[in-house]
């Protein structure tokens, strides 16, 4: 199989896998992760979808991080569209039922959270850029010389803030979500041996130059047969 495209269905695999993660964390009861808050919260006030809030936040993140002079890729893109896509179709399937036991409230969460993690190994592991969220991230890192973990609490300090005075769910599962996600995602990680560090990310124009230069090369090819 043609690497391009082993990179795509990985890529697309992991940002289709990412909606069922959150729908989990969503499901299990105990309060919505940092983003979901004031994703739901901007639903409830505007009535829109939480998938809808969360390409439309996206979109404003991306335009934000390219302005600080953050690099877009692909994956940077189709991260802001096929979670929202994926999260809310998966919600109208209505598939994952909503849990009321705290055993199964709390091993729903940690399903979700793993499967989050999951769909993190996927589509950072394609190379195509990184999410919205964390370009924000590295942009403040940039900025203002503070460190990952501080940026990344405060943006998500910001959206839990902002998501609750909305009227966004506000929980022990915030809480759980906020602290488990890093570790989930480093078991998941040292589990598939993958360290993203290692990964170069590809920026969009690099992207396209290399499909159209491919594309331009087959044709010189086919025009020579």
């Amino acid at each position: 199989m043609n690497l391009t495209l082993k990179r795509m269905l990985r890529l697309n695999a992991g940002l289709l896998l990412y909606g069922p993660g959150i729908v989990m964390t969503m499901k299990a009861n105990l309060g919505y992760a940092p983003w979901e808050v004031f994703h739901s919260g901007v639903g409830m006030v505007l009535g829109l979808s939480i998938g809808t809030v969360s390409i439309l936040t996206g979109a404003c993140i991306v335009v934000f991080s390219a302005l600080l002079g953050e690099k877009i890729g692909l994956g940077t893109l189709l991260n802001m569209i096929l979670i929202g896509v994926s999260t809310d179709l998966v919600l109208r399937l209505d598939l994952i039922p909503v849990q009321t036991l705290l055993p199964m409230q709390l091993l729903l969460m940690l399903a979700g959270l793993l499967t989050i993690a999951f769909s993190a190994f996927l589509y950072i592991g394609s190379g195509y850029g990184a999410g919205p969220r964390d370009s924000l991230m590295v942009a403040l890192i940039r900025r203002t010389g503070f460190s990952a973990g501080l940026c990344r609490f405060l943006i998500e300090g910001s959206a839990v803030l902002s998501g609750f005075l909305l009227g966004g769910p506000v929980g022990l599962g915030t809480v759980l979500a906020a602290f488990g996600a890093g570790v989930c995602i480093q078991i998941v990680f040292q589990l598939m041996r993958f360290d993203a560090a290692k990964i170069r990310q590809e920026s969009l124009d690099v992207t396209l130059k290399q499909w159209f230069g491919r594309r331009q090369t087959l044709k010189k090819r086919l025009g020579e047969e």
